[in-house]
C-alpha cells in the first residue's frame, strides 16, 4: 500500500484504516450514531400522552356531576375506563396499574354549585411519570373552567344579549401560542439536545476504544514507533481530522434526515448549522482524545464514558434549569462541549437563532477546542518521548 510522504496524511490514513478494520470501533462510530437517533425518536415520537386511563368516584350522582364526567371523558387526554363506588376500590385499580388517575366528585358537588358556593373536585394522579399528571390535570382544569363560564351565564340569563353572554363567558379573551414547541410535546423538547449528546458520547466511545486498542498493540503506547509519528502536530491533527470529518456527516444526518423524518423543529439553515457543528465537533473530538489517554484497555472506555450520558444532560441545563444548578456543578459542566453545544443547537434548530445570537456558546466551544488541542499536544509529546526511550523509530 502506497503511503503519502506528509506525516499528517500518513497519520490520517493510518487512523482511518485502523477504524475500518475494527468491528467494535465501527459499531460506536457508525452504527451507534445512525441507529440511536432513530430509536429515541421512535420512542418519543407520540409527543404527548393521549387517552390516559382514569377511574371516577362519583359521590354526588347528579345530572351535573355526570355531565362533568362526560366532558372530562370527551377530552383527547383522558379516557374514563371505570366507575368506582369508593376510594378504596379506585386505589386498588391504581395499584394494579389499570388506571393512572382518580377523579372524585364530592357528595355536595351539585348543592354547592346551586347555592353559589365553591366546591372541590378531587384529583389523584400517579406521579411515577409527570406526563400522567400533566395531561390529567389539564383536562380536568379545562372542563372546570368551561363549567365556571356556563354557571356565570346562567346567573345572568335574564335580559342578556348574545354579546353580553359572550363577555360573561370570556371577560378577557386570550390566545395560546406555544413558542418553539407547537405540539407542547416531549419529543420536540428532548430529542434535539439528545441528538447532540449522542454525537459526543459516540465520539468518546469510538476514540476511547481506538486508543485502548493502540495501547494493547504497542505495549502501553498510543502511537506506533515509526518515523511518521515523531511530529506532535501531525499526530493530533491527523487523528482528530478522521473523527471530525466522519462525525460531521453524522451531525448533518441527525440535523437534517432524522429531524425531518420525525417532524422535529427544523429552523436552522445550512450555514448556521455548519458554523455550529465545526467548533462543537472539534471540541468533542479533542476532548475525547484527551480523556482517552487514560484508557488502557478497549473495554475501559465503556466504563468511563457511558455512565456520563445522564449527568451531562442535566449539567447542560436543558432538562433541568441551568439557573437552578449549584455553582460547583456549573463549573464542572462548563468543561464539557455538550453543556454549550446542546443549548446552542436548541436555539439554532428550535428557535431559528443566528450564529450571532449564540456567540457566548460558540466562543466557549472554540475555547474548549483550543484548550483540549493544546492538552493533546502535551500528552502526545510525552508519548513520543516515551516511545523514543523504549525503542528507535523505524
Amino acid at each position: 500500500m502506497i503511503r503519502p510522504k506528509f506525516p499528517i496524511l500518513h497519520v490520517w490514513l493510518d487512523e482511518l484504516s485502523e477504524l475500518v478494520k475494527d468491528e467494535g470501533i465501527l459499531i460506536f462510530i457508525i452504527l451507534l450514531p445512525l441507529a440511536y437517533p432513530l430509536l429515541y425518536a421512535m420512542i418519543y415520537n407520540t409527543e404527548t400522552q393521549r387517552q390516559l386511563p382514569v377511574c371516577v368516584v362519583d359521590d354526588s350522582m347528579t345530572d351535573r356531576s355526570r355531565q362533568f364526567i362526560r366532558q372530562v371523558d370527551a377530552t383527547a387526554e383522558v379516557n374514563v375506563t371505570a366507575h368506582c363506588t369508593s376510594m378504596a376500590q379506585a386505589r386498588e385499580l391504581m395499584r394494579q396499574r389499570r388506571v393512572y388517575g382518580i377523579l372524585r366528585i364530592p357528595a355536595e358537588f351539585d348543592k354547592d354549585l346551586w347555592r353559589g358556593r365553591q366546591t372541590v373536585v378531587g384529583l389523584y394522579s400517579d406521579l411515577t411519570s409527570m406526563l400522567y399528571y400533566k395531561v390529567f390535570y389539564l383536562a380536568v382544569i379545562n372542563v372546570a373552567q368551561e363549567t365556571n363560564r356556563n354557571i356565570k351565564v346562567l346567573e345572568r340569563q335574564e335580559n342578556v344579549s348574545r354579546q353580553e353572554e359572550q363577555v360573561a363567558r370570556w371577560p378577557i379573551r386570550f390566545e395560546e401560542v406555544k413558542m418553539y414547541n407547537p405540539a407542547g410535546g416531549f419529543a420536540a423538547f428532548l430529542i434535539p439536545p439528545v441528538l447532540m449528546l449522542i454525537l459526543q458520547q459516540a465520539l468518546c466511545l469510538g476514540v476511547g476504544m481506538s486508543m485502548g486498542r493502540s495501547r494493547e498493540r504497542f505495549r502501553g503506547l498510543v502511537i506506533p514507533p515509526t518515523r511518521h509519528y515523531k511530529n506532535t502536530l501531525a499526530i493530533v491533527l491527523g487523528k482528530g481530522l478522521v473523527h471530525f470529518l466522519l462525525f460531521l456527516l453524522m451531525a448533518f444526518y441527525m440535523a437534517v434526515c432524522v429531524t425531518r423524518w420525525f417532524g422535529l423543529p427544523q429552523l436552522g439553515h445550512f450555514w448556521e448549522l455548519l458554523g455550529f457543528f465545526v467548533p462543537y465537533l472539534l471540541a468533542c473530538t479533542y476532548m475525547a482524545m484527551f480523556w482517552s489517554h487514560f484508557i488502557y484497555r478497549r473495554e475501559d472506555c465503556i466504563l468511563l464514558f457511558v455512565f456520563m450520558s445522564i449527568p451531562l444532560l442535566f449539567l447542560s441545563g436543558v432538562s433541568w434549569p441551568g439557573a437552578a444548578l449549584p455553582t460547583l456543578w456549573k463549573v464542572v459542566g462548563s468543561i464539557f462541549p455538550s453543556t454549550w453545544g446542546l443549548n446552542a443547537y436548541v436555539r439554532i434548530q428550535g428557535m431559528g437563532a443566528s450564529l450571532g445570537d449564540c456567540r457566548p456558546e460558540l466562543m466557549a466551544l472554540w475555547i474548549l477546542a483550543a484548550v483540549y488541542f493544546l492538552l493533546n499536544c502535551l500528552l502526545y509529546m510525552a508519548e513520543i518521548r516515551k516511545a523514543v526511550g523504549r525503542t528507535v523509530f523505524n
